[in-house]
């Protein structure tokens, strides 16, 4: 079997495109059945905004699975393997629930119960965790009971850490983008650098979940036409969950051979085998931070660990001074700064100057995360290639009033019935108070 590169390519574009070109109907759709809610004052946006993006990125996923199973290099994993169908019947239970959530705001002990359920489902259709690589140890086989329970616990952890971290434009489908091709490289290299065929689900999924936050970031950029809702969120947090249970407790590790030549030949070729533990946690090591410190900081206030809020880690960078698009683009530096540290020692973990540049890309972020006011200005020369937010202003003229004229009066053009964002034209003042505050 060739490198099937060209298939996983087509794949990834075919979902894509088909997660884009829906999702400018389905935004009609979540405004003519109303899913777009009332600004709450834990929100950042500041016009009603229609939700129900999850339903486009579901289409990729079948149109991706779809493409998937008619190409000849990629045809095997449906044949060898149940896990794409497992995925698929969990991802459309989760998806249905969310889309509920979206249009009628269920109770988040529904949700729950419909993201432990949907992880049962991919449990007995075979999408489960068999064994453990655990250092010092060795590979410890897991019972169907311990298995079932651990399997449980990832999906419900991975979908509420990509849920919690959806508070900015662009946020969530960023990070979980830079996430999924962290472990597609990882998944890749696994499969045809060791030839495991049972590396080959993880790598279709995640090529998968790739082109279905690309086709909806389009939309979702600030400032965001459409929400992925829950829909969406819960939707690719299950298929990122999904990827790291199938390569890590479905990958027999004794296939890589790692307990031949000396201790210190066999510390390092048995990093591979270690790294599925700890690459589904780095790259959502932010989400689930948040997730952990929302928890924390709820309980200690005496509130449900449910309660919205806005402590959420992307509200911190706006309040200590970051725009919107800052805060979101720090952190999508951070998850690939984490992702594909963790990715890059797993291949060379001998050499000294990854270890250098993950410190000094460290010490970057960290300067930016100091720096709130920090903008920087591009030279005139380069003005017309940079976007408008990095180009010098320039002043307008202001008209000399004529003397006994009264001062033209500026009134705001209306943005529409149901927002700017939803229906008609955007205003020309817009309204910068922040959304509860009295008028």
């Amino acid at each position: 079997m060739g490198q099937p590169v060209r298939d996983y390519l087509l794949t990834l574009c075919v979902t894509a495109a088909v997660t884009y070109l829906l999702t400018g109907p389905v935004r009609k759709f979540a405004i003519a059945t109303g899913a777009m809610p009332e600004i709450r004052a834990r929100d950042v946006h500041r016009e009603p905004t229609p939700r129900l993006g999850g339903i486009a990125m579901f289409f990729g996923l079948c149109a991706g699975l779809l493409v998937a199973d008619h190409l000849q290099n990629l045809n095997s994993v449906f044949e060898l393997s149940n896990e794409p169908r497992a995925l698929l019947s969990g991802a459309a239970l989760i998806w249905l629930i969310g889309v509920l959530d979206d249009k009628f705001e269920l109770d988040a002990l529904i949700k729950l119960g419909a993201q432990m359920i949907s992880a049962g489902v991919m449990v007995v259709q075979g999408l489960t965790i068999l064994w453990l690589p655990i250092p010092g140890v060795g590979v410890v086989s897991l019972t169907q009971w311990q298995g079932t329970l651990l399997t449980v616990a990832l999906v419900v952890l991975t979908i509420n850490a990509v849920n919690f971290v959806d508070g900015l434009d662009g946020l969530a489908a960023g990070m979980v983008c830079i996430a999924a091709t962290a472990f597609f490289l990882y998944a890749y290299r696994l499969w045809y650098g060791y030839t495991i065929e049972a590396a080959a689900p993880a790598t279709l999924f995640t090529v998968i979940l790739m082109g279905m936050c690309l086709g909806f970031l389009p939309h979702n950029m600030h400032p965001a036409r459409i929400f992925m809702g829950d829909s969406g969120s819960m939707l690719i947090g299950l298929i990122l969950a999904a990827s790291a249970i199938s390569i890590t407790g479905q990958v027999d590790p004794d296939t890589l051979k790692i307990f031949e030549g000396s201790t210190r030949q066999a510390t390092h070729a048995a990093l591979p085998v270690f790294i599925p533990l700890l690459l589904p946690l780095t790259i959502i090591a932010i989400p689930m931070a948040d997730l952990f410190l929302a928890i924390v900081r709820r309980t200690w206030k005496g509130q449900s660990p449910f309660a919205a809020d806005r402590g959420h880690l992307h509200h911190r960078l706006l309040e200590i001074g970051h725009s919107h698009s800052r805060a979101v683009l720090i952190m999508y530096f951070w998850s690939a700064l984490i992702a594909f540290g963790t990715l890059a020692y797993s291949v060379h973990s001998a050499s000294m100057w990854i270890v250098l540049g993950i410190t000094a890309l460290s010490a970057v972020g960290l300067v930016l995360l100091l720096l709130p006011r920090f903008t920087p200005r591009a030279p005139r020369w380069a003005e017309s290639f940079v976007p408008p937010r990095y180009r010098r202003r320039k002043l307008p003229a202001v008209p000399t009033p004529v003397a006994g004229t009264a001062p033209e009066e500026r009134v705001p053009v209306p943005a529409g019935i149901n927002g700017a964002t939803a229906i008609g034209n955007r205003s020309r003042f817009t309204d910068r108070r922040k959304a509860g505050t009295p008028s």
